[in-house]
């Protein structure tokens, strides 16, 4: 079936080689990026089944009027992909308050904005696979890079929320987690000022991350079109060969982590008590329903 796709950060990388895929096998796809520029020239190739918008995730209004207009033109949407991102090369200490603020309302409140504006109208619907663009960086972290990581550790909680929040309105949710691959997005990096400590650190680090094995860009489309077709898509996917090992040794350790200080964890936890009758009357004054 025809499916009909709004992508956000469509202008290069995953977001573009996505949006070619959909648009080339007959789907209808929004492309949005923040210069208009940089997607008009799909429509010229596929013509009314493309859609380019100018979206700046990180303008409220800008956010409402694009998802409302992709609603409105193709009468539907059945695939929304919140890709739109940058990233920080900073240690914790160097990053300005502005930089990590700029970081976060790209990131993370920019895919809260887009999610804002479409949920209504995919409940409504009440069908829809909403895509949250995360990273391998959702799952481990990497110094140097650290607070890029945790806007995609916040994607990752985000989503995992979400998904018990719209099943009941037949909307599918799924986190797709790339690990390194061959695209121009570290070139787009903003670097914060390095701090003399670090200089050394940081310099072997980026010497190291240099000499990753990366993957073809062009591979993941496959796996995008499999995935928004499956009947029952997962809640993860991965994409690439590093993120199931990557996965499976963060998760031992931190398991064998937690076995090792269980006697401390569970002394921690007290007598347990029970909710009181009161705090439940609260908890249903407070309780207010919005239409």
């Amino acid at each position: 079936m025809r499916k009909t796709w709004l992508i956000t950060g469509a202008s290069r990388g995953f977001g573009r080689i996505w949006a070619e895929a959909a648009l080339k096998r007959g789907d209808q796809v929004t492309a949005t990026a923040r210069r208009l520029s940089d997607v008009a020239d799909l429509k010229e190739k596929f013509g009314e089944a493309a859609l380019p918008l100018e979206l700046n995730v990180t303008d409220p209004e800008q956010v409402q009027r694009a998802v409302e207009q992709a609603y409105a033109h193709f009468g539907r949407l059945d695939v929304l992909v919140n890709n739109a991102g940058k990233s920080l090369i900073a240690a914790t200490e160097e990053a300005s308050d502005e930089q990590v603020r700029d970081l976060f309302d790209t990131n993370y409140f920019g895919m809260v904005r887009v999610l804002r504006t479409a949920l209504p109208l995919l409940r409504k619907q009440g069908s829809g696979h909403i895509l949250g663009i995360s990273s391998g960086l959702g799952i481990t972290t990497l110094p140097y890079i650290g607070y890029y990581c945790a806007t995609k550790w916040a994607v990752e909680a985000l989503h995992e929320a979400l998904a018990h929040e719209v099943r009941p309105f037949g909307l599918k949710v799924t986190l797709v987690e790339p690990g390194a691959y061959a695209t121009d997005f570290g070139k787009s990096s903003e670097w914060a000022a390095a701090l003399g400590p670090y200089a050394e650190y940081r310099k072997q680090f980026l010497q190291g991350l240099a000499n990753v094995e990366r993957g073809d860009p062009e591979a993941t489309a496959e796996a995008i079109l499999k995935l928004v077709d499956a009947e029952n898509p997962p809640l993860r996917l991965g994409l690439g060969t590093s993120i199931l090992p990557r996965a499976r040794a963060a998760y031992e350790e931190r398991l064998a982590t937690w076995e090792a200080w269980k006697e401390v964890s569970d002394a921690a936890m007290g007598k347990p008590k029970k909710i009181t009758t009161e705090l439940m009357e609260y908890l249903a004054r407070e309780t207010t329903v919005q239409n």
